[in-house]
């Protein structure tokens, strides 16, 4: 089988599993910081600052949005990286590194409450997303020079999402209790941001050490500026719809994660206990359906799989409109099927990325992996800061009444509407239209490229031989 251009030192069989393992332990850090901030940063601003709402959303987007722009440069920088570790490795460790210790101070709170404590969270938050993005894009470019063959990217994928499911559990099911364990308050938060910055190191470390001996790829030709690198990126039509669709559907994900401990003190009413069973409920499946999601992947292709994904998850997200009338036994099985369908609708979004990248790279000979996946990663940040900001909105608008003592206020039944249908209706509508634009996600095919016949079964293989794919 033939090389792509662009990524001349990739192997094209079977990556070792330490390599599998140790790439996948990157998933500790981006999802830590994909879940706290989401989870626990907008009740931290309305609940603990008593920020209001309408603000702390505000609050929580900006810093987030401010990656749209950082990563496509992330993305080229690391395209042109020359060093002995290659081109992405070094920013796993020193932007991996920055990123833990930037996190643990967005939670520091030097200035107590007030306006010198709302604007230190924003400059700190801004920093700790820009060296987030700087770890993110050459992490989630590294699978497309990892390995030429199609089917050992979706395994990659499936290990990188299992531990991704860990990192969740492990960051969004005990960082609530780790707040009750310190205190609650302020203190309790401080404590909150050193757990989740150890996490972060942990994942940054790991996955540096345990891709040293994957191939690199080399620094092949590009285009000459990052406006043509972009204007390639959207030209090409399956990555722009996979791309946006996925953008969606985070922002409706980050709307869920953003409305869990809202939820489970207005609706379920258990503040100490719920935020953690949501979590366990969502995460737990996830871990234990990976397996049966790679099969299903392996006999209807990517694409198909990514939409039934889509639609067990939003089904599930519309079916808790229900849940003030259902008892909460009910309740946390219906999230169990949201994570059901969250655990497949990452792993085939994710195991697509690659695909587009070295289809791309085959048909141009370019190396463009570093803006491909910093315009992947600036829009999934963009959807995950989006989720908070359209919950902190829909809290505004339905009178949510902020706090400053750590524990949420009284709140009206409109507020507590607000809080159901945030959490519910609005990610629903957020996650199953976009799958229309998947019918626009062909990619024309490559022989030294794809192994069709092992991951998208004869079917697939038949369109191969006509000249086209739909993975």
């Amino acid at each position: 089988m033939k090389t792509p251009p662009g990524a001349r030192s990739s192997a094209n069989g079977p990556l070792p599993r330490s390599v599998h393992a140790g790439y996948a332990l990157g998933s500790l850090a981006t999802g830590a910081f994909g879940t706290v901030p989401g989870l626990l940063l907008l009740p931290y601003l309305t609940d603990t600052l008593g920020v209001a709402a309408g603000l702390a959303a505000l609050l929580v987007l900006l810093p987030k949005a401010w990656d749209v722009l950082v990563n496509p440069v992330a993305g080229r920088i690391s395209d042109r990286t020359r060093s002995r570790w290659g081109a992405r490795r070094p920013y796993l460790l020193v932007a991996g590194l920055a990123l833990a210790v930037l996190f643990a101070s967005i939670f520091a709170a030097p200035f107590g409450n007030g306006p010198a404590a709302v604007a230190y969270v924003a400059i700190a938050f801004f920093a700790t997303a820009t060296a987030f993005a700087f770890f993110q894009v050459p992490y989630v470019a590294m699978p497309a020079e990892l390995t030429g063959d199609y089917a050992e990217r979706t395994r990659l994928m499936t290990w990188r999402i299992a531990v991704l499911a860990l990192a969740i559990l492990a960051s969004g099911a005990v960082a609530p209790l780790v707040v009750t364990a310190g205190g609650d308050g302020v203190a309790g938060h401080r404590w909150m941001g050193l757990f989740v910055a150890v996490l972060i190191a942990l994942g940054a470390l790991g996955a540096f050490l345990g891709t040293r001996s994957a191939p690199t790829g080399t620094v092949g030709e590009s285009e000459p500026t990052l406006r043509a690198q972009l204007a390639v990126a959207g030209a090409n039509r399956p990555f722009r719809a996979l791309l946006i669709c996925f953008v969606v559907q985070s922002a409706g994900v980050a709307t869920i994660l953003a409305g869990v401990n809202y939820f489970a003190g207005q609706i379920l009413r258990d503040e100490e206990s719920g935020p953690t069973l949501l979590f366990v409920c969502f995460v737990g499946p996830a871990l234990l359906v990976m397996p049966i999601w790679s099969r299903i992947g392996a006999r209807l292709g990517k694409r198909t799989a990514l939409v039934v994904a889509s639609l067990i998850l939003a089904v599930g997200a519309f079916a808790l409109v229900a849940a003030p009338v259902l008892p909460p036994v009910a309740v946390y099985l219906v999230v169990a099927l949201i994570g059901v369908g969250y655990a497949g609708q990452q792993v085939f979004a994710l195991a697509m990325l690659p695909d587009c990248i070295a289809h791309e790279t085959a048909r141009t000979g370019r190396r463009q992996a570093g803006v491909f996946t910093g315009l992947w990663t600036a829009g999934e940040t963009f959807g995950l800061a989006l989720g908070p900001g359209i919950y902190g909105l829909v809290l505004q608008l339905s009178g949510y009444v902020s706090s400053d003592t750590g524990s949420a206020a009284a709140q009206s039944d409109t507020a507590r509407l607000g809080v159901l249908l945030g959490f519910t209706l609005i990610p629903a509508l957020l996650i199953a239209p976009p799958i229309l634009l998947l019918r626009q996600y062909t990619l024309t095919a490559h022989s030294d490229l794809v192994d069709h016949g092992v991951v998208l079964g004869d079917e697939s293989r038949d369109r191969h031989e006509k000249g086209t794919v739909t993975p």
